[in-house]
């Protein structure tokens, strides 16, 4: 029975993603997830530190690529499995797992080495997703699920620097006590700046308290990247933010949803409804009231994959099939005042983010849709950030099949990690807030 299924056996028979999560089996159990076993580091004790990023266990991690080095140290870095504290959208104390690789490079910037908090794109809801695990397994291929560790390349040319990096599971992907609460802005947020305290922690691990920060993402990490350079100043004041790199950022989950229907990542549109109505009661009733069977169902088996397997499954679905009234799920949304006022929640670019910020959107992307993102690079120059914005120019490379969207991951990555480099060093950014405006 999965997690979800142990929900509803408590609740009406509803969606697919209702409540809290089933009781986590006993630590020395692993848990399988779609026929994929996932160790029993990742299900959480039932009692945990007070302190956010505190570090909860910890163990090694063998990298899936990995090179030994001329010097006996192995290439890339040695990784470390965590599992630290953080506190959700609720104000309730979770368990967050993720990884820290220590760089074998050596680090010529100048100060004490960085760290560079890394936030995945999206790897699904299973807990076989988690980016830790696609550290250990960059392709997990089952009968039943597929992952791609994607952004390992990130991470690789990241260490290849000299700064470290710790990878964040954010909150419920891998941690087996409960659903990963998918786009959500707090959530995401602060599990990125617990992973910086939690970083400091690890044996071993040469980052300290005056190492500068980097935060980095795209996609679902540039959302995440976003709302951490936005909760900084309240949430982390103590974390030395030098600068923060949001790649195709979800700022305005409404236009996303729009985006994300019909089209290839369709899967995703169930991962976000299903960790809403987890966190936020108002809309669970919305959808207790507005999806049909076919879309309980849908939503149930959504909650266990990941990207590859959302793709195969329920890639250009389009969400008209889900609800009783045949609107689609942004329709509903818009026509419930509890829905539009949890999504407004979701909305980044009320807060002016902490130190520079570098904000790069694919003018031809349309998953997360380009409009909004460029909204995000405006409404922060407008509260007087310091915000270094790169309109990605590619020609349309097929609509809703994610490579308008996933290209300019790739195209602008390397000189996103020159950017945050170059702030990590010290070296003072120069803000394009004048021009954005007239930009794409």
């Amino acid at each position: 029975m999965s997690r979800l299924s142990s929900v509803l056996t408590t609740v009406v028979v509803t969606t697919a993603c209702v409540c809290t999560a089933a009781p986590p089996a006993a630590a020395s159990e692993p848990v399988a997830s779609r026929g994929v076993a996932v160790p029993a580091f990742y299900t959480p004790p039932s009692d945990l530190p007070s302190a956010n990023g505190a570090l909860i266990r910890h163990e090694p991690l063998r990298l899936g690529l990995r090179l030994p080095g001329l010097d006996g140290r192995p290439l890339p870095g040695t990784a470390t499995r965590l599992m630290y504290t953080s506190t959700d959208s609720t104000g309730e104390r979770v368990a967050v797992t993720g990884a820290y690789i220590e760089p074998s490079a050596d680090w010529r910037g100048g100060g004490p080495r960085p760290l560079v908090v890394v936030g995945s794109g999206t790897m699904g809801q299973g807990d076989q997703c988690a980016p830790s695990l696609a550290l250990e397994r960059p392709l997990s291929l089952s009968g039943e699920s597929l992952s791609v560790g994607y952004d390992n390349l990130a991470v690789y040319r990241l260490l290849a620097t000299g700064a470290a990096v710790v990878v964040t599971d954010y909150v419920g992907l891998g941690a087996t006590d409960r659903l990963h609460t998918y786009v959500n802005r707090v959530d995401q947020g602060h599990a990125m700046l617990d992973a910086a305290r939690a970083a400091r922690s690890v044996p071993g691990a040469s980052v300290t308290a005056d190492s500068r920060v980097g935060m980095y993402g795209y996609s679902q990490g540039g959302g995440a990247s976003a709302s951490a350079a936005e909760l900084q100043r309240t949430y982390a004041p103590e974390v030395n933010l030098a600068g923060t790199y949001s790649g195709a950022p979800p700022a305005d989950l409404t236009e996303v949803m729009k985006g994300v229907d019909g089209s290839a990542l369709a899967a995703a549109l169930g991962w976000a409804i299903n960790g809403f109505a987890q966190a936020e009661p108002g809309l669970r009733d919305v959808v207790d009231a507005h999806v049909n069977a076919t879309g309980r169902t849908a939503l149930e088996e959504i909650s266990t994959t990941c990207v590859g397997d959302g793709i195969f499954r329920y890639g250009f679905t389009r969400s008209t099939k889900w609800t009783a009234s045949g609107k689609s799920i942004a329709e509903v949304m818009a026509g419930e005042p509890r829905a539009r006022a949890v999504l407004d929640k979701q909305r980044l670019g009320t807060l002016r983010p902490a130190g520079p910020v570098r904000l790069a959107t694919g003018v031809q992307d349309d998953i997360v849709p380009h409009a909004q993102a460029r909204q995000l690079a405006v409404d922060w120059c407008r509260k007087g950030a310091d915000v270094t914005y790169k309109a990605v120019a590619l020609p349309n490379l097929g609509d809703k099949i994610l490579t308008n969207h996933l290209v300019p991951l790739i195209t602008d990555q390397g000189e996103a990690v020159s950017w945050l480099t170059d702030r990590l060093a010290g070296r003072p950014a120069t803000s394009d807030c004048r021009s954005v405006p007239v930009q794409r």
